[in-house]
This record gives structure tokens, C-alpha cells and sequence, in this order.
């Protein structure tokens, strides 16, 4: 025991000497610039009375199921909340999953066999890396964005091809130019999984909606722990993909099924967004006013995901310090979550933010950024 405790130590004590040691947060009344609530949701008062009026109707829908969704853990509430989704995202099917990192462990670790290859984006979500250790296919990682090297992979490739990448991607906050991927593994006769975990909802359906290939990609991965400000996800896709999860993915089976109120949540999620299109304007407008009052720009895409890089992680504490200072909370970002030499303010931006502000956040940004 103590030789384990002492490696744990020992780890521990070496990321506080290189300045990267987490530590759990809890939100404050600093203003945000941080979390994923892209468009509010999860703070908004009304969404939040709107929720508890319905817990108030369906109290039998507040507790667990109690068993996998293969031993009677599935229930109406959240079969009905999943023909919706479907419907809504005009897919043949979708299964309801604790988190987008379940999902990616769901999906990734099942659907490939021994000898077929797995094509991942080098920097998809951590899920997805992690997903990969459990299957039994060959995984090999492509650089970032760059179709040329994926196709120099998928022509090396054995087996049937997979290809994994996300929409818009969590750390640089970059778009995937989803339909030349798509085309590609057309191609190359290799199926495409898209992770919209920070698109859907900014975007409503999401990009491979927006696109209209909800049908030919192999699955979308979504989760409601973002935009939709609640806790979840989905997979997308077939009847007979899911048909296969549900008897072949391990991390599906063998878990507790889904939470019932959970579901009528995500369910007025999309309902609420539907009568407020003026939050994703409010949040485009702050964007673009974002990028306008910087002086140095990281990022030019439009995304409420806007990266702000320091040469060194010293120089990027003693930042954070001035901007909280401000009253502003923000979130450092550093190995291993990026590459060493690209640790970075990871600023993101909600339909909440006042134009005051963001004109605060670049002016300190600014001082550091000249």
C-alpha cells in the first residue's frame, strides 16, 4: 500500500511543481467566461421553474430505474423521449446514454472487429482515445484537419474503415469541414462518426444536420451537458445500429439505464430552444463582437469557443490571476489536456455575456497578448 501511495505522491507532487495540478471548482458570482452553457440554459430561471413545474406533475419520474435498460431499467418516459429526438434530428433511431463520454465508450467499443481500423482526428475528445483501448480494431490518429494524411491512412488501411471526428472541437474550437470528410470516406467506402458534443444546440440540429447527412454517416454522438444545460447524451443513427448497441456494447448493457426525468428535461430543452431563437443571435453577435475588440486573434472562427495561447505556463497563471482579479472567471488549459507549448486561456462565450463585459475580458487580454 505504501509503495502505491507514494506513487501517487509522487505524480501529484510533480504536476505542482509544473503548475498543472487540478483542483475541483465550484462557480462563483465572478462573471463567466468558461463553462459550456453556451446559450444559458443552465442559469436561465425560467427554464429551471419550467423544469420543476413538470417534476411537480410526474414525481414517479424522479428516481432511478434501478436496472439495465436490457432488465427492465427502460421505461416509456424515456422511449418516448428518444422517438422525439429522433424525430427532431429526423434519424431512424437514438439511444439515450449517461454521458457523451459513455457514448463514445458505447459506441466506439463495439461496432469494430478484429482487424478493421479505426481513423481518429489527433485531437478528438478524450473519450474517444479512450473508446479505442477497448476495442479490438486498430486505431491510428490523423493530424489535425488535415485530409490529405487521413487519406494517405485510409488507403493504407485493413478491414473496414471507421472515421471519428468532431464538429466543432473542444480546444481550438475549429469547424470540420464535414461534408469533404464525408466524401472522403464515400471514397473509400469507410463509415463516418461525427461528435457534435459543442455544436448541437448552437447549431439546432446540429452540423451534420444543418449539412443534411444525418442519414449517411454511420452515427452522431450528442450531449445535452452543453447547450442544452442539463446532463446526458445520445447516440444517432440506424435501427440496426442500435439494435446491435443495445446487444453487443458493453458499456450499454452492463449500466444502469437512463433517468426518466432526465429525459422529459432534454425533451423541454429542445422546446425551450425552439421558442428562443434569440439566444444563438445574442451569442453570435457576442462572438463577432469578441473577435472585433481583440488586437492579437488566435481563432478567426466564428465559435463561442475562442482560444488565447501563452508561450509558457507561467506566463498564463500570472494572466489568469489579472482577469480574476476583474472579477472575470476563466479556465487555464495545459498538458496533457493540449500539447505542451500550446497551453492556453480557454474562453468561451454565452449569450448571457454583456458587451461590457467581453470589452472588459479583451482589455486585459490585451495587455497580456501585445
Amino acid at each position: 500500500m505504501d509503495k502505491i501511495s507514494n506513487r501517487w505522491r509522487s505524480q501529484i507532487e510533480a504536476r505542482e511543481a509544473t503548475g498543472t495540478f487540478r483542483q475541483q471548482r465550484q462557480p462563483d458570482r465572478r462573471v463567466d467566461f468558461y463553462s459550456n452553457d453556451y446559450l444559458g440554459l443552465a442559469r436561465s430561471a425560467e427554464f429551471q421553474e419550467k423544469l420543476a413545474e413538470l417534476a411537480q406533475t410526474m414525481p414517479h419520474a424522479l428516481t432511478g430505474p434501478s436496472a439495465s435498460r436490457v432488465l427492465y431499467g427502460h421505461n416509456s418516459v424515456v422511449a418516448s423521449a428518444e422517438e422525439f429526438i429522433a424525430a427532431n434530428h429526423n434519424v431512424a433511431n437514438c439511444l439515450l446514454v449517461n454521458s457523451g463520454y459513455n457514448a463514445n465508450l458505447a459506441l466506439l467499443s463495439a461496432i469494430a472487429q478484429r482487424g478493421d481500423t479505426i481513423l481518429i482526428d489527433e485531437l478528438v475528445h478524450r473519450s474517444v482515445h479512450d473508446a479505442c483501448t477497448l476495442s479490438v480494431a486498430t486505431k491510428w490518429k490523423f493530424r489535425h484537419q488535415d485530409l490529405g494524411h487521413l487519406e494517405t491512412l485510409l488507403n493504407k488501411a485493413n478491414g473496414n474503415s471507421i472515421v471519428v471526428v468532431e464538429s466543432l472541437y473542444s480546444m481550438d474550437g475549429d469547424f470540420t469541414a464535414i461534408p469533404r470528410v464525408f466524401a472522403l470516406c464515400q471514397q473509400y467506402g469507410a463509415g463516418l462518426i461525427v461528435d457534435e458534443a459543442h455544436a448541437v444546440g448552437l447549431f439546432p440540429r446540429g452540423l451534420v444536420h444543418q449539412y443534411g447527412l444525418q442519414n449517411d454517416v454511420l452515427a452522431t454522438v450528442i450531449t445535452y451537458g452543453k447547450a442544452f444545460g442539463l446532463h446526458g447524451a445520445a447516440i444517432l443513427g440506424s435501427k440496426l445500429l442500435c439494435d446491435y448497441l443495445i446487444n453487443f456494447s458493453s458499456p450499454l448493457i452492463y449500466t444502469t439505464g437512463f433517468n426518466a426525468f432526465n429525459a422529459v428535461g432534454i425533451r423541454e430543452a429542445y422546446q425551450y430552444m425552439e421558442k428562443n431563437p434569440a439566444l444563438r443571435n445574442t451569442l453570435c453577435r457576442n462572438i463577432a463582437h469578441y473577435l472585433s475588440r481583440l488586437s492579437v486573434v488566435d481563432s478567426v472562427q466564428h465559435s463561442p469557443i475562442q482560444p488565447v495561447k501563452f508561450p509558457h505556463i507561467q506566463l498564463l497563471h500570472t494572466a489568469v490571476r489579472g482577469i480574476e482579479k476583474l472579477g472575470l472567471a476563466v479556465y487555464p488549459i495545459f498538458p496533457p489536456t493540449v500539447e505542451k507549448g500550446t497551453e492556453r486561456l480557454r474562453i468561451c462565450l454565452h449569450a448571457f455575456n454583456t458587451v461590457g463585459e467581453i470589452n472588459e475580458l479583451c482589455k486585459e487580454i490585451n495587455k497580456w497578448k501585445q
